[in-house]
């Protein structure tokens, strides 16, 4: 009986508060019961964010686009200039660098700014270090009896020749001038010799630019002739050097560019040569970027341009993401708040932009900027 009277007693307080009824005196709750409903809706909305949808498609709200930076450009089909894809390298200019190397076998001396540091600004002509021989006691013994030998024959000459200048008038003139000469032959060839005892020889850089290897030389270490000491490049005037299996490239080239990591390069075509290396022709190419950051024996990516024509849409490069096994594709914008993943084929049109050749309708809206971001919501 009191089980009963209890469940009667909160039915009556259930309807009075549904209907906004007074339960303490003074006390209005229907104001609370309005709130609660409001309360959940806004709750509702801060939490609805980006989310992928059955169908593989993501909803991103507006506002959260605007975060995420979300940028689209409409597609448009038509004719592109075919390109292709060859690897590449950075290599020294050739008019602009130069390579120091040992003539002779010798110990290396520290120059009048020291030794060679990598990246140290160099001027054309400049004594980077000095190159002292290094001959064994036998070479050095035989070179120091050579010495003797010809000072001998410097003092008889310059003798002979001081007796003449006193006979001047009876000694034939042609007798006087052939004692001078040999004497003057005898002193130059002491100089040589003993120069080529203990004397150094300077090592100058061959052109301006900044030391880009130095292979770890220190003061006093002990070279081999032809050894190469130092290297000298000039950031600002650096080249790119590509293979083609196609010996006809070069005919049809317009333009070239190249990708080093994700900055890309400006490249004007020199030339290529007429001998097969490896299988492909080399291609050389200067890079004409101001201000590149690239050092010498990066792997770089060459894109070149050729007379011929491929249908397709010019997107930026950025545009492109990764999906599933590792496919390619772009975001398409279909709607204000709906977005759709797109696997395309592409091909390169240069440094900076593609030409996705499957996968796209004219007036698509491509994202350009953002994509990776649609791609992490899950």
């Amino acid at each position: 009986m009191r089980h009963k009277t209890g469940t009667i007693a909160f039915a009556v307080v259930v309807a009075f508060a549904a209907h906004g009824v007074s339960a303490h005196g003074d006390e209005d709750h229907s104001q609370d019961a309005k709130k609660a409903p409001a309360a959940a809706a806004s709750s509702l909305a801060v939490s609805d964010g980006p989310q992928r949808l059955a169908d593989g498609s993501l909803f991103v709200p507006k506002s959260v686009q605007r975060q995420l930076g979300i940028r689209t450009q409409s597609a448009k089909i038509g004719d592109l200039a075919a390109t292709v894809e060859l690897n590449g390298k950075v290599i020294p200019d050739p008019n602009t660098s130069g390579r120091v190397q040992a003539s002779f076998s010798g110990s290396v001396m520290p120059g009048p700014k020291g030794m060679p540091t990598p990246g140290r600004k160099v001027a054309r002509g400049e004594v980077l270090a000095w190159l002292r021989p290094v001959a064994s006691a036998i070479e050095r013994g035989n070179q120091k009896a050579q010495l003797a030998e010809l000072e001998a024959q410097l003092a008889i000459a310059d003798g002979r020749v001081k007796r003449f200048e006193q006979l001047e008038g009876a000694v034939p003139q042609k007798e006087i001038d052939s004692s001078r000469i040999e004497r003057d032959a005898l002193q130059k060839r002491r100089t040589f010799v003993a120069a080529s005892i203990d004397s150094a020889e300077p090592l100058l850089a061959p052109a301006a630019g900044v030391i880009s290897a130095s292979h770890h030389l220190v003061a006093g270490q002990v070279v081999d002739a032809r050894e190469v000491l130092f290297e000298i490049v000039d950031p600002d005037h650096l080249a790119v050097e590509a293979l083609s299996y196609d010996a006809g490239i070069g005919a049809s080239l317009i333009s070239a560019s190249a990708l080093a990591g994700q900055s890309p390069l400006e490249l004007k075509f020199v030339g290529a040569g007429r001998q097969l290396r490896e299988q492909a022709l080399p291609l050389l190419f200067r890079i004409v970027s101001a201000n590149s950051m690239v050092a010498v024996g990066q792997p770089v990516q060459v894109i070149v341009r050729t007379a011929h024509e491929v249908k397709g849409a010019s997107i930026p490069r950025a545009a492109l993401t990764k999906v599933g096994a590792g496919e390619t594709a772009v975001w398409v914008h279909v709607g204000a708040e709906r977005f759709i993943v797109r696997r395309v084929r592409h091909q390169s049109l240069d440094a900076g932009n593609i030409a996705v050749v499957d996968g796209l309708h004219d007036g698509d809206r491509v994202v350009v900027e953002g994509a990776g971001l649609l791609s992490q919501v899950r």
